[in-house]
């Protein structure tokens, strides 16, 4: 298989599937630029070995076209990071977006509109809520064809195909992984980006140093049960932590008062105690918290046990002893995955647990350790305590990399590799 070092992009034209998809303002400012700065390699080494490159991403989850979710917002940034002009088509398959692909030189860059402008991106027809069994299926139907066609135009302006896209690699879309079929195995290939992230989860999971710890942060235990459960098999251990601490004290018979709760998750809780017991996994679960008299950065605060959390109070954070006892785990780890925060780290008077987590890394990755920091809230929190760079490494990937961990094939990588 190609790798961007081995493949020549002399002459060629790439399209790059890229994760463009950055927060934005009112003003439509970017507040984060890392997915930017991640995919800036790969269009780099394309643009100086004397090749071209058509750059496809979606921003948002927009219903059609609009223009709070244009790319043309983000169009600056990504000139200032790339150093060079970027074109900018107002589609990404009409006439404009064709012209300006089939008029590129050896060194040029063209950026397309938001490819989640067509419903045939995500392959998914956009029905009225009335629909009828039988308009759905026929809707569906005629997607599958006009979802081929969009693929097939898009894969029409390059030569080669490189996927640079880690978070969305587990879609099936047509950007993400139907497009690879125009190509053979000798002109689609990982960007540097996508390349690193698999080596990464690949380390993590299939070359784990010991004592392996995984943090997994969250308000819901709804959401990360699969990986849970995945990672009760690989991990030596788990710390349970966030707003899914909670439905854990319940189900244990604490008092905790307004703080989060999934009532209908309390047995799905026990059992992954009694799992962790019978896997012997050292399952660490917060003993006290940082409680509130309201979900606000201004509220009144204490401290409490999170099994006796007074009336009208919530936990919106760990506590001292929590911090201790997460802290002495993490620095006898040699490999760390942190994947959400512990706390509502939003707010600055709860981000100290978050934080403490975050320096314990840190310091266990300075001693040796492996630590991969996934998912977006995890990325936000080293990058506001400006520890990013202290890290073994830091995904770009949300719902790409818990997915990947739970050990399922993902669809963007299997289009490349066979598997």
């Amino acid at each position: 298989m190609q790798t961007m070092d081995s493949f020549n992009f002399a002459g060629k034209k790439a399209f790059v599937r890229v994760d463009f998809n950055v927060p934005l303002d009112e003003n439509f400012n970017i507040t984060d630029d890392t997915r930017i700065r991640a995919a800036v390699p790969t269009l780099k080494k394309i643009l100086k070995d004397g090749g071209s490159v058509i750059i496809g991403s979606h921003l948002g989850r927009p219903k059609g076209p609009t223009d709070k979710y244009s790319l043309k917002h983000i169009l600056p940034r990504v000139k200032e990071l790339l150093g060079a002009d970027v074109e900018f088509a107002n589609d990404c398959v009409g006439e404009e977006a064709v012209a300006k692909a089939a008029a590129l030189q050896p060194g040029q860059a063209l950026l397309l509109e938001n490819l989640r402008f067509y419903a045939e991106e995500e392959g998914k027809p956009r029905l009225a809520e009335d629909a009828t069994p039988e308009e759905t299926a026929e809707a569906k139907k005629a997607m599958k064809e006009s979802q081929k066609e969009f693929t097939k135009k898009l894969a029409s302006y390059a030569d080669v195909y490189v996927n640079d896209a880690f978070g969305t690699a587990h879609r099936a879309h047509a950007s993400t992984a139907l497009i690879a079929d125009y190509f053979d195995e000798d002109h689609k290939l990982f960007g540097y980006l996508l390349q690193n992230e698999i080596v990464a989860v690949e380390k993590v999971m299939n070359d784990t140093q010991r004592p392996f710890t995984a943090i997994m942060g969250g308000s819901k235990v709804s959401t990360k049960i699969d990986i849970i459960k995945n990672l009760l098999d690989k991990v030596d251990n788990l710390i349970l932590a966030g707003g899914m601490t909670y439905t854990f004290a319940k189900a244990d018979g604490g008092k905790i008062g307004n703080s989060i709760v999934e009532d209908d998750k309390l047995a799905l809780a026990q059992e992954i105690v009694e799992l962790a017991k019978e896997k012997g996994v050292n399952l660490v679960l917060a003993t006290d918290a940082k409680i509130a008299d309201s979900f606000s950065n201004d509220a009144k605060t204490d401290f409490a046990p999170v099994k006796d959390i007074p009336d009208g109070w919530e936990g919106l954070d760990i506590g001292p002893e929590s911090e201790k006892l997460f802290a002495d785990v993490i620095k006898n780890s040699k490999t760390i995955l942190w994947n959400g925060p512990v706390g509502v780290f939003e707010f600055d008077n709860f981000d100290h647990g978050s934080r403490a987590v975050s320096d314990a890394i840190v310091e266990a990755t300075q001693k040796g350790a492996f630590s991969l920091i996934g998912g977006g809230d995890s990325v936000a929190c080293v990058n506001k305590f400006g520890q990013a760079d202290e890290m073994s490494y830091v995904s770009t990937g949300g719902g790409a990399l818990l997915e990947f961990i739970e050990g399922k094939v993902l669809p963007g990588i299997k289009a490349i590799r066979g598997y």
